[in-house]
């Protein structure tokens, strides 16, 4: 599996959307007031999403490590169980394109193990247009 993204609240969505772009990263999702994702120049690599929170204690920052395919990622999380590792949500098919397991690490910190192939950098609602 890699680094796919790392996902961050945000308690202003523009603010936090301009901040993003002034640092010179490429918006490619923009569903205000919700949820942005951005990637780096170049277009290759890990992304960075910023999601709408209320206020709270709580960091909700959300790690994802990309499968190489949907069997891999089942598979891997059959492993994991099998290692006594609890799911919160075993793999499951997301009207966004991606499959997706999730889970906690032990000081709480949300993982997603996922696939998302293309939709991943290429949704279809992707602001410069489907396929990039």
């Amino acid at each position: 599996m890699i680094l796919n993204q790392i996902t961050i609240p945000c308690h202003d969505y523009q603010a936090s959307v301009s901040f993003y772009r002034t640092l010179g990263l490429v918006l490619v999702v923009d569903a205000p007031p919700r949820y942005a994702r951005f990637e780096t120049q170049g277009g290759e690599g890990a992304t960075i999403s910023l999601h709408l929170v209320s206020d709270s204690n709580r960091s909700d920052a959300i790690v994802y490590f990309d499968h190489p395919s949907a069997k891999a990622l089942d598979e891997h999380v059959e492993f994991l169980i099998k290692k006594d590792i609890s799911f919160i949500k075993r793999p499951t098919d997301e009207p966004w394109g991606w499959r997706e397991a999730r889970l906690f690490d032990p000081a709480e910190n949300e993982i997603c193990l996922m696939y998302a192939g293309r939709n991943r950098r290429f949704p279809p609602w992707r602001v410069d247009g489907p396929g990039g």
